[in-house]
């Protein structure tokens, strides 16, 4: 397109952008051939360059770009009173903007603008200015089709247990030979492992980032080298509470791969925001684990029972798990008193609203609670373990003939779905060598797949069964290894109380209501 020759000078600004789907980052070939057809255009024209705008790697569905930006500018500056691009969805992909710049924009600054491939000039009264407003919103569609491809390929990549996100999860680093696979960062992971321990031994986030500050243990901050980002904390080898919050919480350390945590508004609006948890996509077992599934599941556990809790010298083995029987809220235990060296529990709603009279104090000397609820909890065991024994013992050869049971039907429809299996490959095979007609493969095929349907539905159901056979016996294992350890006092803790004690509630009339992890027989 040649341009009509008129008696204005013009001082050209030549607009180039390349977005991420485009190309690469860097000075892309496609970047120099737009180059080349707007400075072989403006020789032509005889027409006077002041400068080349270009912003590689940026999308055309917003206008935060660095050189656009500057090109707004020199407009704004009357530097320049021209803008050429090599087509309208080089200015921009979303058709509101691009039409404000071309429809009102540029004529109220008195800018001429051209774009050459669209044959579109604001200049000249044609027919291909007409249908500029109709091109920009084929290039916004274009734009929103891009960014569902983009979405769909990533979403399929998250199903499939590949790694797509950007910074990696603080202990693991990308596989330098598969980039969508996360390997341990050792050091990283020492540091994990350290503060789902002290979690464990009861300490809360404040309590953990506190520590290890202390100890100049290494930062998040400090290894991903956020110093260039004005919005972190420059206060380096400074821990916070919920960066421990964020690590205790994060799943991925299970070996268990979880997405899709947070999406942007729309391919338009740029802002993050959260999902819903039922959104996530999780894959199970894509890479190796820093922290085994169980102790994760017990932090988990006992997570809310750190929230909120005064930050004190002295760690009770009851912390944590003390409620108020009559308002519900959490109970406390109050700093040792120098004079007698006791301490007192106290209900927290009451602390809180003592004026209000919203509850009753709930006081009671926690020494002794202690006592008395360690032997209720004894007493709970020695039953538990009593009744246990006579009902397994009743129960073991109904069990084991369960089981065996579930184990014949598994190998029963494994052997069956290989026979339908050989038997589709089969007709396939027939029907390829023209044995049997297309009619009679179809009618086959038909029946046998829905035959094929239905026992491996069967087989997952099956499955599941055994599965959760397994599981039961390993939890019943592991509550009666915690019953055992508790009635020998070997190592009485926390962390051995919590996994026995699911609440205390405790009311004004001083009764006590332990309510155990394991159920009664």
């Amino acid at each position: 397109m040649l341009l009509k020759s008129v008696n204005e000078i013009y001082n050209i600004g030549l607009y180039i952008r390349l977005s991420r789907e485009d190309g690469d980052k860097h000075e892309s070939e496609s970047i120099t051939n737009q180059k080349s057809l707007l400075l072989q255009y403006t020789k032509e024209n005889n027409l006077r360059v002041y400068d080349i705008y270009i912003d590689d790697g940026f999308s055309g569905t917003n206008f935060d770009r660095p050189a656009f930006k500057r090109l707004i500018s020199d407009i704004e500056s009357k530097k320049i009173n021209m803008v050429i691009t090599k087509d309208m969805s080089r200015l921009g992909r979303d058709y509101i903007g691009t039409g404000e710049l071309v429809e009102k924009y540029f004529p109220s600054k008195g800018v001429r603008y051209v774009a050459v491939t669209d044959n579109i000039d604001t200049y000249l009264d044609n027919s291909n200015n007409d249908i500029a407003p109709f091109k920009a919103i084929m290039n916004d569609m274009y734009a929103k089709d891009i960014s569902k491809k983009i979405k769909s390929s990533l979403k399929a990549k998250q199903k499939e247990g590949k790694w797509v996100g950007g910074r990696t999860p603080f202990g693991y680093d990308i596989d330098p030979n598969n980039k969508n696979h996360l390997v341990i960062n050792e050091e990283q992971a020492s540091i994990v492992k350290k503060i789902f321990s002290m979690s464990l031994e009861g300490l809360s986030y404040f309590k953990i980032a506190k520590k290890l500050t202390e100890e100049n243990v290494k930062t998040p901050a400090q290894y991903y080298n956020f110093e260039w980002k004005s919005h972190y904390n420059l206060n380096y080898g400074q821990w916070h509470a919920k960066t421990i919050q964020d690590i205790l919480t994060n799943k991925n350390y299970t070996g268990d791969l979880v997405q899709n945590k947070r999406s942007k508004i729309n391919y338009k609006i740029k802002k993050i925001v959260k999902n819903n948890p039922n959104d996530y996509i999780v894959v199970k077992n894509t890479h190796e684990a820093i922290i085994d599934k169980d102790i994760f599941n017990e932090v988990q556990k006992r997570l809310p029972k750190n929230v909120g809790r005064c930050e004190k010298k002295e760690i009770h083995l009851l912390d944590g798990l003390l409620y108020c029987g009559d308002c519900g809220h959490r109970i406390s235990v109050t700093p040792r008193r120098k004079k007698d060296n006791r301490c007192y529990t106290i209900c927290n709603y009451y602390r809180s609203y003592m004026k209000k009279k919203l509850c009753t104090t709930h006081s009671n000397n926690y020494d002794t609670l202690e006592k008395i609820i360690i032997s209720s909890l004894k007493e709970l065991c020695l039953n538990y373990i009593d009744k246990k024994f006579i009902k397994e013992e009743t129960l073991k050869n109904i069990n084991k003939k369960d089981k065996t049971s579930v184990i014949k039907k598994i190998n029963t429809l494994e052997s069956e779905i290989k026979r339908i299996n050989d038997n589709l490959d089969n007709i396939y095979l027939d029907k390829l060598n023209k044995k049997i007609p297309l009619e009679q493969f179809d009618r086959l095929s038909i029946r046998l797949n829905n035959e094929l349907k239905l026992k491996t539905e069967k087989l997952i159901e099956l499955n599941n069964i055994k599965s959760n056979q397994e599981n039961n016996n390993i939890n019943n294992k592991k509550i009666k290894e915690y019953i055992n350890k508790f009635l020998s006092m070997d190592g009485l803790n926390r962390e051995l109380i919590a996994n026995l004690i699911d609440r205390i509630d405790i009311y004004e009339d001083k009764t006590i209501n332990v309510k155990v992890t394991f159920n009664k027989v």
